[in-house]
């Protein structure tokens, strides 16, 4: 049965200035996914990748465990939201002392851009994100017709939002499915008769023997 694999991005490195590298644990864990898919005989012909700086080096990790090229293109749908302009529009001239700090505020930031009362004030209004992600989900599934397994790598948001649409045909599981999105996890969800279907949820066997790799930011 035909599979989207889709993959959040490895750990991007939180406080950097320039947050969308991946750290050297993200570089080790989209190898550590690629080489996990080789030896359970997992074997993506296309990749399909968002169009941010994590998610290109997170492919690249993930096509370098796999030990053999894929072909990759790319679908900005699959970009995150950018967080950083909900959280400013939310509290302006916000600066995080720490990451508990961050996750309080982004939690209410996201929150506020999410109940929809205020989308003017957005340069992309959850509605609109919404409206992305599915037109991202209904391009792989098209693409499906000559690929048995595409990987997609992609950020916790549009994965959840994703996940969201599968399970309740709406975006109510979104925040609660994009706060536990583990870096690398992969969300599969199948092609059959009636459509798309999800399968697993942010599956991450791959990093769970070793505790340096399971991250959440």
């Amino acid at each position: 049965m035909p599979r989207l694999l889709l993959i959040r991005h490895g750990q991007a490195s939180f406080g950097a200035d320039d947050y969308d590298a991946l750290s050297a644990i993200g570089h080790e864990q989209a190898r550590t996914l690629g080489k996990s898919f080789a030896d359970r005989g997992i074997r993506p012909t296309l990749l399909v990748r968002g169009g941010l700086r994590r998610h290109d080096e997170t492919a690249a990790g993930i096509v370098e465990g796999l030990r053999e090229p894929v072909e990759t293109v790319i679908d900005a749908g699959w970009d995150e939201f950018d967080f950083h302009h909900v959280v400013t529009v939310h509290q302006p001239g916000f600066r995080p002392g720490t990451a508990r700090e961050f996750q309080e505020t982004f939690e209410a930031a996201t929150a506020r851009w999410a109940s929809g009362e205020h989308d003017t004030e957005y340069a992309e209004s959850f509605t609109t994100f919404r409206e992305r992600v599915t037109a991202a989900l209904e391009n792989a599934r098209e693409l499906l017709g000559r690929h048995r397994d595409i990987a997609v790598v992609s950020s916790g948001g549009p994965i959840a939002m994703a996940a969201s649409l599968l399970t309740t045909g709406s975006a109510s599981g979104w925040a609660a499915l994009n706060r536990v999105s583990v870096n690398t996890g992969v969300t599969k969800v199948i092609a059959g008769s009636r459509g798309l279907s999800l399968s697993t949820f942010n599956e991450h066997t791959h990093v769970e023997a070793d505790p340096r790799l399971l991250t959440y930011r």
